[in-house]
């Protein structure tokens, strides 16, 4: 046989013996891989019953200090079978809030998040029971939620980060597939919360992508709001910057009102007070011309801030009744500026008393921080009629911020216990009540509102 007729038989042996060598490795691939799935499995249903029986023991025991120990346990078996053997079927399950057998890891979760009451008035108890007051969310998510997304705010102010992820990210993502639909634009709720919550860089870039006047400004107005508060005024300086030339730009109106507020948080109060005058001149002009609505009530809160006293009241009059809030927070800046007659005047008179008590407390602050104690001690006796006269949630915890402004004690937490008891006792209350009480959480503890 020539060489040629050799080469050609070992060329047509390797030929027909590469596919058989080509399944054997497949199958030997495959072997391996079942292997190391079945390794995991029996793994998994190992730690998976070594849980249950932590479980179990912290059902029969009647020690809560044993209690909590086994279901801390219990909580790093489960865990350990998500991070360590995610090819498990036990590890999808988990991941998935998935029943196995009658055992719900959701509910389990909250039962250990409930073990923080063990302290009843501490701020993680206080915060797990507000939780509960929260709507659950409906998916696929089609409307922006400012109670849940408050939540994150609270979790991340109070210290548990590793909570705010799991809460916003859902909403980024509806919010970037267009999901998210609602009366308010849904970017004005996710970009507060990330910038609330150290994520900046992603506030603007969302924030960015919105060419409209209100949602531009009023984003961009928040970031530098939450960046002055974190202490970063070289950045905050920037970002005002750029929504003053945003809004010079694109030719916009009472945003300005947002405008000149940011210029003043950042000490540029010259360039704040010229803007805020002009647009004032400007919207009275267009208010004369076309019989309509005077003046956004942004306008009437930048109006306190500056001090115009006669203007920021003769603007809250007009816009009042449309946008409520702005009574506590006009008052309680021309309060801080030493008008406290024409304030408490203006506060007696109010019928509804929720929004009552909200206002004593902003002029409580504002005459705390004129340094006029014995005008604080008078606000703060209006306050406990108001509470007397209607025990709502609202009042109480609304007098639980009064408590933490005029005294550095922790009397609050009895009175913040008695809203969130009141809250859980309610039929017919509103449906965001948790809301009000995550934003007074997290001011009493960081001495920030929360934008609510």
């Amino acid at each position: 046989m020539s060489k040629f007729q050799i080469d050609a038989a070992r060329l047509w042996g390797q030929a027909l013996f590469a596919p058989a060598l080509l399944a054997l490795a497949l199958l030997m691939a495959s072997s391996a891989a079942w292997a190391q799935t079945s390794d995991q499995n029996a793994q998994a249903n190992r730690q998976f019953v070594q849980a249950m029986q932590s479980i179990r023991q912290a059902d029969q025991s009647y020690d809560e200090a044993e209690q909590t120990k086994l279901l801390q346990q219990a909580d790093a078996l489960l865990a350990d079978i998500i991070t360590r053997l995610p090819e498990s079927t036990l590890a999808v399950q988990l991941m998935t809030n998935q029943f196995i057998g009658d055992f719900d890891y959701v509910e389990f979760k909250n039962r250990l998040r409930g073990l923080v009451c063990a302290d009843p008035k501490s701020n993680a108890c206080l915060l797990h029971r507000i939780e509960a007051l929260v709507t659950p969310i409906e998916y696929p998510i089609a409307a922006p939620r400012w109670d849940w997304l408050s939540l994150a705010i609270a979790h991340h102010q109070m210290g548990d980060k590793a909570r705010v992820r799991p809460i916003v990210a859902p909403f980024v993502q509806a919010l970037r597939t267009g999901g998210a639909k609602g009366d308010v634009s849904p970017d004005l709720f996710v970009s507060r919360t990330l910038a609330l919550t150290g994520e900046v860089d992603r506030a603007l870039a969302i924030t960015r992508e919105f060419q409209d006047c209100a949602t531009r400004v009023y984003n961009l107005s928040d970031i530098v709001e939450a960046l002055v508060w974190r202490g970063d005024m070289a950045k905050a300086t920037e970002i005002t910057e750029e929504v003053t030339e945003f809004a010079r730009t694109q030719g916009c109106a009472w945003e300005l009102g947002l405008v000149a507020q940011s210029l003043l948080h950042v000490g540029l109060e010259a360039r704040a007070r010229t803007l805020f005058l002009n647009t004032v001149e400007e919207q009275f002009s267009r208010f004369k011309d076309r019989r309509g609505n005077c003046c956004p009530p942004e306008l009437a809160v930048a109006a306190g801030d500056l001090g115009d006293t006669n203007l920021a009241l003769g603007l809250l009059r007009t816009v009042q009744e449309e946008s409520p809030w702005t009574i506590p927070q006009v008052l309680g800046r021309l309060e801080a500026r030493g008008e406290k007659v024409l304030t408490l005047t203006y506060a007696d008179q109010l019928q509804d008393n929720d929004l009552k008590a909200e206002t004593y407390v902003e002029l409580i602050d504002g005459a705390l921080k004129a340094k006029d104690r014995g005008q604080a001690d008078t606000l703060s006796a209006r306050l406990d009629k108001t509470v007397t006269d209607s025990r709502t949630p609202i009042t109480l915890v609304q007098r639980a911020r009064a408590d933490k402004l005029l005294y550095s004690d922790n009397r609050w937490r009895g009175t913040f216990q008695a809203a969130i008891s009141e809250a859980e006792r309610g039929s017919g209350q509103r449906r965001d009540i948790a809301v009000p009480l995550l934003a007074a959480l997290v001011e009493i503890e960081t001495g920030k509102p929360m934008l609510e």
